[in-house]
């Protein structure tokens, strides 16, 4: 089922009843970690805390102890006042394609949030292990903060799919800048 209802999505689950048994996603520069090595289950929600990257650090496989792998992904602290953080001082830009971000997972989601700010319309797409399209979720409108757009800077974009379809999602602002913050993730 593919879902394009503007920029918010209703219809989707409650997902912030999980904000209780969030977890945070650190990044991990020490050595490879195999999901066996993880001292706990496998959460229900599952955030990334960017803190840990450097700024202008290109993000790929820092969170792959979490089965997660980024591609045309850069940390920066926003310098431009109309691409706010969500939380925190780090964001992740797509670069060195504009406008771009994909995330790869190694064992499959049931969806994948994340707050967006970009300077053109943006569509964050879920797609099963075929490549598939699964669901959908968009931003009509560029949402740059102190602009006139009717959408609100850092707005959360959200993909489902009933049971655990989800192993790769696109975050696309086609021809212009983005950045995304807060990417979660649950199984």
């Amino acid at each position: 089922m593919i879902q394009t209802p503007g920029y918010q999505l209703d219809s989707l689950p409650d997902y912030d009843r999980f904000e209780s048994d969030v977890t945070i996603a650190t990044v991990c520069r020490d050595r490879l970690v195999r999901e066996s090595d993880l001292p706990f289950e496998k959460p229900k929600f599952v955030r990334f805390h960017f803190e840990g990257l450097n700024c202008f650090e290109v993000v790929d496989r820092q969170f792959s102890h979490w089965g997660v792998t980024f591609t045309n992904a850069i940390a920066i602290q926003p310098s431009n006042p109309y691409f706010p953080p969500h939380s925190g001082e780090m964001v992740l830009m797509g670069a060195p394609k504009n406008g771009s971000i994909e995330i790869t997972f190694e064992h499959p989601v049931r969806f994948v949030s994340g707050f967006v700010t970009s300077s053109r319309a943006t569509v964050l797409s879920a797609y099963d292990r075929h490549g598939n399209l699964l669901s959908r979720a968009e931003l009509a409108h560029a949402n740059l903060d102190d602009t006139q757009s009717p959408i609100p800077a850092n707005t959360e974009l959200k993909v489902h799919s009933p049971g655990l379809q989800i192993y790769r999602v696109t975050f696309s602002a086609f021809e212009g800048q983005l950045v995304v913050d807060d990417i979660s993730f649950g199984f």
